[in-house]
């Protein structure tokens, strides 16, 4: 399975882009990036749209990488992880089914 930085940086070699050119557009600095890609630092929500945009890749796609990474990290030490992640997506259903937009 691959990690949102191996993602990344498969797409963007695959692009044949420059870590550098990839950075500048995201306006960040290349060992930023460099770390993302290796999985020392995790995106925010904004890079994730820039990145989709650059690497001509689906937004969603991104995303689901992005929060299905954040989450795993965070409960992925606990030993009813998975029955919580049952739970949640009864509660994210529910969630949206009730909330006015």
């Amino acid at each position: 399975m691959q990690t949102l930085g191996q993602l990344i940086k498969s797409k963007r070699e695959a692009k044949g882009l420059l870590l550098r050119q990839v950075a500048a557009f995201l306006d960040i600095d290349q060992a930023i990036l460099s770390k993302i890609e290796k999985g020392n630092r995790k995106p925010n929500r904004e890079n994730i749209g820039k990145l989709a945009e650059i690497l001509e890749v689906d937004r969603e796609q991104l995303m689901v990488q992005f929060l299905s990474e954040k989450i795993a990290y965070e409960i992925a030490d606990e030993e009813c992880a998975s029955q919580a992640l049952r739970v949640a997506e009864k509660k994210v259903r529910y969630i949206k089914a009730h909330t006015k937009k």
